[in-house]
């Protein structure tokens, strides 16, 4: 399997370990030690500790990302397009895709914080966006 295809299925996994590890445990938690009953957590408002609600959001971040990765590597799949270059680009975004949400979950969000997180996201972006280019560029050559 495609080095972007192993980092794909990471990137969904790492969502799926975001979410039972952080909001799962905190819910559960509360559920089982009768603190909270399951209808306590209503999606359409904000509550909880600040850890709570920022792992609420880093999951998010990963649900709104994994698509867009995953249409990438869709596309180099489809396409065949391979090399060590490809294979760095993608690690790059699962690496700093779980660097992003653990900053995000345990760490207060100060200034300095918030922007290392963010370049977190924009290596990611970087990544997908040469991805792409370099899909566009094979294709016109093709």
């Amino acid at each position: 399997m495609m080095v972007p295809m192993w980092m794909l299925l990471g990137f969904a996994t790492w969502t799926v370990l975001l979410l039972s590890a952080t909001v799962g445990v905190y819910r559960w938690t509360r559920i089982l030690s009768g603190r909270a009953t399951v209808s306590s957590f209503p999606s359409d408002q904000v509550a909880g500790e600040d850890w709570y609600r920022r792992s609420m959001r880093a999951h998010a971040n990963c649900i709104e990302n994994l698509p867009v990765f995953g249409a990438i590597v869709l596309t180099l799949y489809v396409t065949g397009l391979r090399g060590p270059v490809i294979d760095c680009l993608a690690i790059v975004v699962l690496v700093f895709r779980v660097l992003q949400s653990l900053v995000h979950v345990s760490r207060v969000q100060t200034d300095g914080v918030v922007a290392l997180r963010f370049s977190f996201l924009c290596a990611q972006l970087v990544s997908f966006a040469i991805l792409i280019a370099l899909v566009v560029r094979h294709a016109m050559l093709t």
